[in-house]
């Protein structure tokens, strides 16, 4: 599924949409205590997001996350990683946040109410040309799993198809430029279609006859309408003219990198391990990630199964570590939107400026790649 950039109060996740908006600027720690508290989130208290607690041999420090909507998969080696107990051995006690319709992982953390979150490579490069003061500190996975997807019953079983037709948007300024340009590039008459904002899911937006394509991720939402019985077909977009990029990508507050250094340390440090071991133990993971996270989030045990070994294969791939990430990836894809005039300013328009590419991601904060 796919993300979108809307304003502060409105933020929707829709058919393949990731929702993410403009941040406000950093609430004061009052604001930021009040709303973990009204949200009942707080272990141990309403304490501060790092505020150190217990003696020097026993500091921990609380660190928030933003989860995208419900739990998924992408987040399994978070919960691998709390039901392990490597959160605590680094001395930080993590709460998760989840999904609201109304406030974004992004604007959560750019706002200062969490310190980290679930984001997007689309995502990131819009609101950091909002100058919102988010980095990406850990790729969830070195690809792109992304792809444009029909009914296989609706005969649209080539992307040239695709041209004219019903589009499951999310009213992202990115959508269009480049769904345009992987329809010209595949032999389309023309790089036109009918792009149609839905707060929809993308298998319900095309079954409900009213849309002929949408995104999805391969390794969530395609295994969903698998095991729903819906067959598809599937186009990649590394497969079709779209530059590769990390995806779905782990991103921090950087007032809070700036001041807490080592608690971002310590927090990557437990983060990278949970990710590692599912990559290398899909059932286990899966096991870990149902038990831990809230009763009812994953009915079909098969299902959810089916999507984590495909995640654990996509989490390191071919990288020598968990969560790294190169100058090059973060270079090429923001590139084609900046190029494609998909990144836009706070008036919706094509900035004239390429993006600082160098800054949109960081290194630091992982443990030492051996």
């Amino acid at each position: 599924m796919r993300k979108t950039v809307v304003p502060m109060v409105s933020w929707t996740r829709g058919a393949g949409s990731r929702g993410t908006g403009p941040g406000a600027k950093k609430s004061s720690c009052f604001y930021a205590l009040l709303f973990l508290c009204l949200l009942g989130f707080a272990t141990g208290g309403c304490g501060a997001s790092s505020t150190p607690s217990g003696t020097a041999n026993t500091l921990s420090y609380h660190v928030t996350f933003a989860l995208e909507r419900t739990p998924s998969t992408n987040d399994t080696g978070l919960y691998v990683a709390l039901a392990k107990g490597w959160y605590k051995q680094q001395g930080i006690t993590l709460t998760l946040l989840p999904y609201s319709n109304s406030v974004s992982p992004d604007q959560l953390v750019s706002s200062g109410r969490a310190d980290f979150g679930i984001s997007y490579a689309e995502t990131l490069t819009e609101n950091r040309a909002l100058n919102q003061p988010l980095v990406s500190v850990a790729a969830i996975f070195q690809h792109n799993t992304t792809a444009l997807v029909s009914l296989k019953k609706s005969g649209l079983d080539s992307i040239g198809k695709l041209a004219g037709k019903r589009f499951a948007g999310s009213g992202s300024a990115w959508e269009q430029p480049l769904i345009s340009q992987i329809l010209r590039c595949r032999g389309a008459s023309t790089g036109a279609f009918q792009n149609i904002p839905t707060d929809l899911d993308p298998v319900a937006a095309l079954q409900s006859g009213k849309f002929d394509f949408a995104i999805m991720e391969q390794g969530v939402a395609v295994i969903q309408a698998e095991y729903a019985g819906v067959a598809l077909n599937v186009f990649p977009f590394t497969e079709n003219c779209v530059p590769d990029t990390y995806e779905v990508t782990m991103i921090g507050n950087e007032p809070f990198l700036r001041a807490h250094p080592d608690v971002a340390r310590r927090f990557l440090a437990a983060t990278v391990r949970g990710y590692a071991y599912a990559a290398q133990n899909p059932q286990e993971a899966t096991d870990l990630l149902v038990a831990s996270a809230p009763r009812g989030s994953f009915p079909d045990q098969q299902e959810i199964f089916a999507s984590q070994k495909y995640q654990s294969s996509q989490y390191i791939n071919d990288g020598r570590c968990w969560g790294r990430q190169t100058l090059q990836r973060w270079t090429d894809y923001p590139r084609f939107m900046y190029t494609h005039n998909a990144v836009v300013d706070a008036a919706g328009k094509p900035i004239t400026r390429e993006p600082d590419y160098a800054a949109a991601f960081t290194n630091e904060f992982l443990p030492v790649c051996l």
